[in-house]
């Protein structure tokens, strides 16, 4: 049996550190510019990395940056299992994953 870094084996364990192994960010889908497509997530990544264990901080935290960083108007969801249809502003969607489980979806409406 294989054993992970802590010394169990995967099958104690639950299988290995899921998260551990996607530690970067993966873009679902984006129609923004490469610059602002690359800050936001960023933004994005430093929010669900600081609360790991609280979506709803992380969600107010991203927000936040990108209604300062880019005008006001932008919404965030963080979460595991969830579905979305919405209407946004042309070339002010991301969607992307972190964390292996964790999706965030971030868009500007006004």
């Amino acid at each position: 049996m294989a054993e992970n870094q802590e010394g169990g084996t995967a099958q104690e364990s639950g299988g290995y550190d899921y998260k551990r192994l996607h530690s970067y960010p993966l873009i679902r889908y984006s129609d923004m510019n490469d610059e602002m497509r690359t800050e936001a997530m960023e933004l994005c990544v430093t929010a669900c990395e600081k609360f790991s264990t609280n979506n709803e901080a992380a969600a107010k935290m991203i927000k936040e940056s990108l209604d300062k960083k880019f005008g006001s108007s932008w919404h965030a969801v963080v979460g595991e299992g969830y579905g979305f249809e919405l209407t946004h502003e042309v070339k002010n969607l991301l969607y992307m994953y972190f964390g292996g489980t964790v999706a965030v979806c971030v868009w500007k409406c006004s």
